[in-house]
Protein backbone atom coordinates (compact mmCIF):
# COMPACT_ATOMS: atom_id res chain seq x y z
CA UNK A 1 0.00 0.00 0.00
CA UNK A 2 2.74 2.51 0.50
CA UNK A 3 4.27 1.46 -2.45
CA UNK A 4 1.33 2.07 -4.79
CA UNK A 5 0.87 5.30 -2.61
CA UNK A 6 4.16 6.66 -2.96
CA UNK A 7 3.91 5.40 -7.41
CA UNK A 8 0.56 7.16 -8.01
CA UNK A 9 1.27 10.28 -5.25
CA UNK A 10 4.65 10.86 -5.40
CA UNK A 11 5.00 12.43 -1.72
CA UNK A 12 1.99 12.70 -0.36
CA UNK A 13 2.92 10.64 2.65
CA UNK A 14 5.30 13.41 3.80
CA UNK A 15 2.03 15.82 3.59
CA UNK A 16 -0.36 12.94 5.22
CA UNK A 17 1.98 12.35 7.86
CA UNK A 18 1.70 16.47 8.98
CA UNK A 19 -1.71 16.53 8.03
CA UNK A 20 -4.01 13.85 6.80
CA UNK A 21 -7.47 15.17 6.49
CA UNK A 22 -5.80 18.70 4.99
CA UNK A 23 -4.16 16.79 2.51
CA UNK A 24 -6.87 14.51 1.57
CA UNK A 25 -9.57 17.41 1.52
CA UNK A 26 -7.59 18.31 -1.84
CA UNK A 27 -7.53 14.86 -3.44
CA UNK A 28 -9.98 14.70 -6.55
CA UNK A 29 -12.20 11.98 -6.48
CA UNK A 30 -12.65 11.99 -2.91
CA UNK A 31 -14.93 13.67 -0.60
CA UNK A 32 -14.24 13.67 3.13
CA UNK A 33 -17.71 13.56 5.05
CA UNK A 34 -17.80 14.88 9.39
CA UNK A 35 -20.40 12.26 10.40
CA UNK A 36 -21.25 11.64 14.06
CA UNK A 37 -19.62 8.81 15.92
CA UNK A 38 -20.96 5.50 15.00
CA UNK A 39 -19.51 2.24 15.68
CA UNK A 40 -21.81 0.23 13.70
CA UNK A 41 -19.47 0.02 10.72
CA UNK A 42 -17.01 -2.73 10.67
CA UNK A 43 -13.81 -1.24 11.06
CA UNK A 44 -11.45 -0.91 14.16
CA UNK A 45 -11.86 2.57 13.89
CA UNK A 46 -14.95 5.36 13.91
CA UNK A 47 -15.15 5.92 10.06
CA UNK A 48 -16.23 4.12 7.23
CA UNK A 49 -15.37 4.06 3.07
CA UNK A 50 -17.94 4.21 0.77
CA UNK A 51 -16.63 3.19 -3.01
CA UNK A 52 -18.01 5.81 -5.91
CA UNK A 53 -17.87 8.82 -7.24
CA UNK A 54 -16.28 10.45 -6.06
CA UNK A 55 -15.33 7.94 -3.04
CA UNK A 56 -16.24 8.96 0.49
CA UNK A 57 -14.32 8.88 3.66
CA UNK A 58 -16.29 9.25 6.42
CA UNK A 59 -14.79 10.57 9.71
CA UNK A 60 -16.63 10.80 13.35
CA UNK A 61 -16.53 14.05 14.44
CA UNK A 62 -16.23 14.09 18.06
CA UNK A 63 -12.75 12.53 17.72
CA UNK A 64 -9.64 14.44 18.46
CA UNK A 65 -7.86 15.81 15.49
CA UNK A 66 -5.11 13.07 15.64
CA UNK A 67 -7.54 10.37 15.69
CA UNK A 68 -9.47 12.22 13.28
CA UNK A 69 -6.06 11.50 11.28
CA UNK A 70 -5.71 7.71 11.99
CA UNK A 71 -9.19 7.45 10.53
CA UNK A 72 -8.74 9.05 7.26
CA UNK A 73 -5.81 7.55 6.76
CA UNK A 74 -7.30 3.57 7.77
CA UNK A 75 -10.02 4.78 5.59
CA UNK A 76 -7.78 5.65 2.64
CA UNK A 77 -6.30 2.43 2.92
CA UNK A 78 -9.32 0.78 2.07
CA UNK A 79 -9.75 2.85 -1.04
CA UNK A 80 -6.25 1.88 -2.21
CA UNK A 81 -7.30 -1.69 -1.51
CA UNK A 82 -10.71 -1.86 -3.54
CA UNK A 83 -9.66 0.78 -6.36
CA UNK A 84 -6.28 -1.40 -7.60
CA UNK A 85 -6.42 -4.42 -8.68
CA UNK A 86 -2.96 -5.59 -7.42
CA UNK A 87 -4.05 -4.54 -3.51
CA UNK A 88 -7.40 -6.39 -4.57
CA UNK A 89 -5.25 -9.68 -5.57
CA UNK A 90 -3.74 -9.55 -2.68
CA UNK A 91 -6.43 -9.77 -0.31
CA UNK A 92 -8.32 -12.67 -2.80
CA UNK A 93 -5.62 -14.88 -2.42
CA UNK A 94 -6.37 -14.85 1.33
CA UNK A 95 -8.15 -18.24 2.20
CA UNK A 96 -10.79 -16.41 3.90
CA UNK A 97 -10.86 -13.72 1.12
CA UNK A 98 -8.82 -11.27 3.22
CA UNK A 99 -11.05 -9.90 5.56
CA UNK A 100 -8.66 -10.76 8.53
CA UNK A 101 -5.55 -9.13 6.46
CA UNK A 102 -7.55 -5.63 5.39
CA UNK A 103 -8.53 -4.02 8.31
CA UNK A 104 -5.27 -5.16 10.01
CA UNK A 105 -3.80 -3.87 6.93
CA UNK A 106 -5.29 -0.51 6.89
CA UNK A 107 -4.23 0.36 10.38
CA UNK A 108 -0.75 -0.44 9.53
CA UNK A 109 -0.72 1.82 6.61
CA UNK A 110 -1.98 4.41 8.82
CA UNK A 111 0.29 3.93 11.54
CA UNK A 112 3.38 3.59 9.69
CA UNK A 113 2.69 7.40 8.01
CA UNK A 114 1.93 8.97 11.03
CA UNK A 115 4.97 6.87 12.99
CA UNK A 116 7.73 6.48 10.97
CA UNK A 117 10.38 3.56 11.77
CA UNK A 118 12.89 5.81 12.58
CA UNK A 119 10.96 7.56 15.21
CA UNK A 120 9.64 3.75 16.65
CA UNK A 121 13.79 2.89 16.88
CA UNK A 122 14.18 5.89 19.07
CA UNK A 123 11.86 4.20 22.00
CA UNK A 124 11.16 0.44 21.23
CA UNK A 125 14.44 -1.60 21.79
CA UNK A 126 15.06 -4.64 20.22
CA UNK A 127 13.29 -6.65 22.39
CA UNK A 128 9.74 -5.41 22.11
CA UNK A 129 7.41 -2.65 23.53
CA UNK A 130 6.97 -2.52 27.11
CA UNK A 131 3.88 -0.53 28.30
CA UNK A 132 5.93 2.59 29.35
CA UNK A 133 7.97 2.92 25.96
CA UNK A 134 4.70 2.18 23.93
CA UNK A 135 3.29 5.45 25.88
CA UNK A 136 6.70 7.12 25.25
CA UNK A 137 6.02 6.52 21.34
CA UNK A 138 2.74 8.13 21.13
CA UNK A 139 3.75 11.55 23.27
CA UNK A 140 6.82 11.89 21.13
CA UNK A 141 4.88 12.35 17.75
CA UNK A 142 1.50 13.66 16.87
CA UNK A 143 -0.17 10.34 15.95
CA UNK A 144 -2.91 8.96 17.73
CA UNK A 145 -3.07 6.74 20.85
CA UNK A 146 -4.64 4.36 18.00
CA UNK A 147 -1.63 4.70 15.81
CA UNK A 148 0.88 4.15 18.91
CA UNK A 149 -1.02 1.07 19.70
CA UNK A 150 -0.35 -0.32 15.88
CA UNK A 151 3.32 0.84 15.53
CA UNK A 152 3.82 -0.69 18.94
CA UNK A 153 2.27 -4.22 18.09
CA UNK A 154 4.05 -4.47 14.91
CA UNK A 155 7.43 -4.71 17.47
CA UNK A 156 5.78 -7.17 19.55
CA UNK A 157 8.48 -10.63 20.35
CA UNK A 158 5.86 -12.83 20.43
CA UNK A 159 2.05 -13.49 20.07
CA UNK A 160 -0.31 -11.13 22.05
CA UNK A 161 -1.85 -7.30 21.97
CA UNK A 162 -1.39 -3.76 22.60
CA UNK A 163 -4.75 -2.49 24.19
CA UNK A 164 -6.41 0.56 24.70
CA UNK A 165 -8.93 0.45 27.37
CA UNK A 166 -10.86 3.20 28.62
CA UNK A 167 -11.13 3.87 32.28
CA UNK A 168 -13.72 1.65 33.04
CA UNK A 169 -12.25 -1.26 31.68
CA UNK A 170 -13.92 -1.74 28.34
CA UNK A 171 -11.98 -1.67 24.62
CA UNK A 172 -11.75 0.97 22.94
CA UNK A 173 -9.14 -0.28 20.16
CA UNK A 174 -7.04 -3.22 19.70
CA UNK A 175 -4.13 -4.42 17.56
CA UNK A 176 -3.22 -7.74 17.72
CA UNK A 177 -0.50 -10.18 16.52
CA UNK A 178 -0.82 -13.58 15.86
CA UNK A 179 -3.50 -13.94 18.14
CA UNK A 180 -7.28 -13.43 17.09
CA UNK A 181 -8.51 -9.65 17.46
CA UNK A 182 -10.63 -8.87 20.44
CA UNK A 183 -13.78 -6.64 20.04
CA UNK A 184 -14.07 -3.44 20.73
CA UNK A 185 -16.34 -2.29 23.81
CA UNK A 186 -15.78 -5.63 25.20
CA UNK A 187 -15.15 -6.08 29.19
CA UNK A 188 -11.74 -6.44 29.95
CA UNK A 189 -11.51 -5.46 33.99
CA UNK A 190 -11.89 -8.33 34.87
CA UNK A 191 -8.12 -9.13 34.72
CA UNK A 192 -6.81 -8.78 37.89
CA UNK A 193 -3.75 -6.56 36.59
CA UNK A 194 -6.10 -4.23 35.01
CA UNK A 195 -8.42 -4.40 37.79
CA UNK A 196 -5.26 -3.07 39.67
CA UNK A 197 -3.75 -0.34 36.92
CA UNK A 198 -7.50 0.85 36.96
CA UNK A 199 -7.78 1.36 40.65
CA UNK A 200 -4.43 3.20 40.41
CA UNK A 201 -4.46 4.57 37.26
CA UNK A 202 -0.96 3.53 37.04
CA UNK A 203 1.79 0.91 36.15
CA UNK A 204 0.70 -3.10 36.27
CA UNK A 205 2.61 -6.24 36.00
CA UNK A 206 1.19 -9.92 36.27
CA UNK A 207 -0.79 -12.58 34.27
CA UNK A 208 -4.17 -12.89 32.32
CA UNK A 209 -6.67 -14.22 30.33
CA UNK A 210 -8.68 -11.63 28.02
CA UNK A 211 -12.37 -11.44 27.39
CA UNK A 212 -13.41 -12.61 23.64
CA UNK A 213 -17.22 -12.31 22.76
CA UNK A 214 -19.42 -13.94 24.64
CA UNK A 215 -17.57 -13.95 27.79
CA UNK A 216 -14.96 -16.71 26.24
CA UNK A 217 -11.47 -16.31 27.89
CA UNK A 218 -8.27 -16.28 25.71
CA UNK A 219 -5.18 -17.99 26.75
CA UNK A 220 -3.24 -16.40 29.55
CA UNK A 221 -0.87 -13.97 28.47
CA UNK A 222 1.87 -11.93 30.47
CA UNK A 223 0.21 -8.62 30.84
CA UNK A 224 1.43 -5.09 31.66
CA UNK A 225 -0.13 -1.83 31.82
CA UNK A 226 0.67 2.34 31.82
CA UNK A 227 -1.18 5.25 31.92
CA UNK A 228 -2.32 7.23 28.66
CA UNK A 229 -3.89 10.47 29.54
CA UNK A 230 -7.17 9.30 30.49
CA UNK A 231 -7.22 5.67 28.91
CA UNK A 232 -4.83 2.82 30.16
CA UNK A 233 -2.64 1.22 27.63
CA UNK A 234 -2.20 -2.86 28.28
CA UNK A 235 0.96 -4.42 26.71
CA UNK A 236 0.05 -8.73 26.48
CA UNK A 237 2.17 -11.71 24.76
CA UNK A 238 2.01 -15.38 25.23
CA UNK A 239 6.15 -15.04 26.06
CA UNK A 240 9.17 -13.13 25.91
CA UNK A 241 7.32 -10.25 27.56
CA UNK A 242 10.06 -7.11 27.12
CA UNK A 243 9.59 -6.15 30.75
CA UNK A 244 10.82 -9.54 32.03
CA UNK A 245 14.51 -10.95 32.30
CA UNK A 246 12.91 -14.68 31.94
CA UNK A 247 9.41 -14.70 30.41
CA UNK A 248 9.00 -18.46 29.16
CA UNK A 249 5.96 -19.41 27.30
CA UNK A 250 2.65 -19.46 29.47
CA UNK A 251 1.05 -21.55 26.73
CA UNK A 252 0.45 -25.57 27.11
CA UNK A 253 3.85 -26.92 25.38
CA UNK A 254 3.81 -30.39 27.49
CA UNK A 255 3.02 -33.79 25.24
CA UNK A 256 -0.73 -34.60 24.70
CA UNK A 257 -2.43 -38.08 24.69
CA UNK A 258 -3.99 -39.41 22.24
CA UNK A 259 -7.47 -40.85 21.97
CA UNK A 260 -7.90 -44.73 21.53
CA UNK A 261 -10.60 -47.11 21.02
CA UNK A 262 -9.42 -50.78 22.52
CA UNK A 263 -9.89 -53.31 19.39
CA UNK A 264 -10.39 -56.00 21.85
CA UNK A 265 -12.73 -54.86 24.17
CA UNK A 266 -14.65 -51.54 22.45
CA UNK A 267 -13.27 -49.39 25.67
CA UNK A 268 -12.44 -45.66 24.76
CA UNK A 269 -9.31 -44.09 27.10
CA UNK A 270 -6.36 -42.16 26.63
CA UNK A 271 -3.00 -42.20 27.54
CA UNK A 272 0.84 -41.24 26.83
CA UNK A 273 1.96 -44.42 26.28
CA UNK A 274 4.05 -45.03 23.51
CA UNK A 275 2.67 -46.89 20.69
CA UNK A 276 2.77 -50.58 19.17
CA UNK A 277 4.91 -50.02 15.96
CA UNK A 278 2.98 -52.22 13.88
CA UNK A 279 -1.02 -51.30 15.04
CA UNK A 280 -0.02 -48.02 16.18
CA UNK A 281 -2.25 -47.65 19.18
CA UNK A 282 -1.01 -47.77 22.91
CA UNK A 283 -1.63 -51.00 25.11
CA UNK A 284 -5.39 -50.66 26.72
CA UNK A 285 -5.33 -49.98 30.33
CA UNK A 286 -8.35 -52.28 30.91
CA UNK A 287 -7.48 -55.67 29.01
CA UNK A 288 -3.51 -54.24 27.90
CA UNK A 289 -3.77 -55.74 25.07
CA UNK A 290 -3.14 -53.41 21.43
CA UNK A 291 -4.68 -53.26 18.51
CA UNK A 292 -2.52 -56.43 16.51
CA UNK A 293 -5.19 -59.05 15.86
CA UNK A 294 -7.78 -57.21 15.46
CA UNK A 295 -9.44 -59.13 12.98
CA UNK A 296 -9.30 -62.00 14.86
CA UNK A 297 -11.37 -60.36 17.99
CA UNK A 298 -13.88 -58.90 16.01
CA UNK A 299 -17.16 -60.96 15.03
CA UNK A 300 -20.12 -60.19 13.04
CA UNK A 301 -23.56 -60.48 15.05
CA UNK A 302 -26.41 -62.92 13.35
CA UNK A 303 -29.08 -60.62 14.42
CA UNK A 304 -27.74 -57.29 13.66
CA UNK A 305 -25.15 -57.56 10.97
CA UNK A 306 -22.87 -55.48 13.17
CA UNK A 307 -19.26 -55.86 13.64
CA UNK A 308 -18.60 -56.17 17.39
CA UNK A 309 -15.20 -56.90 19.53
CA UNK A 310 -15.55 -60.29 20.67
CA UNK A 311 -16.05 -58.97 24.26
CA UNK A 312 -19.30 -58.31 23.13
CA UNK A 313 -20.34 -61.86 22.69
CA UNK A 314 -20.47 -64.65 25.83
CA UNK A 315 -18.45 -67.07 24.80
CA UNK A 316 -18.92 -68.68 21.05
CA UNK A 317 -22.36 -67.04 21.10
CA UNK A 318 -23.28 -65.55 17.99
CA UNK A 319 -25.39 -62.87 19.06
CA UNK A 320 -23.70 -59.48 20.43
CA UNK A 321 -25.14 -58.83 23.99
CA UNK A 322 -27.10 -55.79 22.91
CA UNK A 323 -29.23 -58.50 20.58
CA UNK A 324 -29.76 -61.12 23.41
Amino acid sequence: MRTVLQRDHPGADQYLGVGALEELRQWPGLEIRDVPDSRSGGCSVSGAYFAGTPAVLAIASSASLARRDFTALHELGHHLQQTLVELMDVLLAQPDGGTALEDAACDAFAADILLPDTLADQHITAVGPTADAAVALWRAGRASRMAACVKASERLPAPGHILLLASDGTLAFAASHGLPPLRRGSDQSHIPVVRTALSTRGRAEGRGRLAYRDGILGEELYVQTAAMDGYLLVVAVTDLAPWKTFAPSVRHNGPEPADYTCAHCGEDFTSYTRTCPRCESAPCPDCGRCGCDRKVSERQCTACFIVHPAAMFDGTGSRCRDCD
